[in-house]
């Protein structure tokens, strides 16, 4: 158990650990954005259905992933690109929010089905945002790790080799005067 403790330890002080951490914790910020703006409009103020409210919170939400997710996780700066960033994460954004529509109107139809109250639906339709968020979350950082790092190599070239010296290779012996004679 201690070795693998130190194995996650070690892994999340390299540069691939530390963005998987700072991608969660977007992650988790959007989430909690989206969740009280959920909560809010359909809970509280009952402004629209589940899935008019699902869509909403998921849409204000993916505002601040997006920067978040560009500046902090992959270090991108400067203006964003419409077709190499912009559109690819909002493709996957709302690709979840699709998830998270037809999880609501799961929920709205099990809950007209079985005559809940608000209380209940509101629980609900906030469990089946989580869920459907958290399918697609492991998905979502492969796809846009790989697709900056791409940005990145085009954007810098390809990674040069280390100047610094390692180790010498073991150099082969050299043959000695008995060896060459037959």
């Amino acid at each position: 158990m201690r070795d693998r403790l130190a194995r996650l330890w070690s892994f999340c002080r390299t540069p691939e650990g530390l963005k998987l951490i700072r991608y969660t914790a977007v992650s988790a910020i959007s989430a909690l954005t989206s969740l009280v703006i959920l909560t809010i409009v359909y809970g509280v103020l009952r402004l629209w259905s589940e899935v008019v409210s699902t869509l909403f919170a998921n849409v204000m939400a993916g505002f601040p992933s997006y920067f978040l997710n560009r500046r902090w996780v992959w270090k991108k700066g400067g203006r964003s690109h419409l077709w190499r960033e912009v559109l690819p994460f909002w493709v996957m954004s709302l690709t979840g929010i699709g998830f998270a529509l037809f999880a609501a109107s799961v929920v709205h139809n099990f809950a007209d089905a079985h005559d809940l109250r608000h209380l209940t639906r509101t629980v609900l339709v906030v469990g089946a945002n989580i869920a459907a968020f958290g399918i697609l979350w492991l998905v979502k950082f492969i796809i846009l790790n790989r697709l900056f790092a791409q940005i990145a190599e085009a954007e810098v070239g390809p990674e040069a080799p280390d100047p610094t010296p390692g180790p010498l290779p073991p150099s082969e012996p050299r043959p000695s005067a008995d060896d060459l004679t037959p």
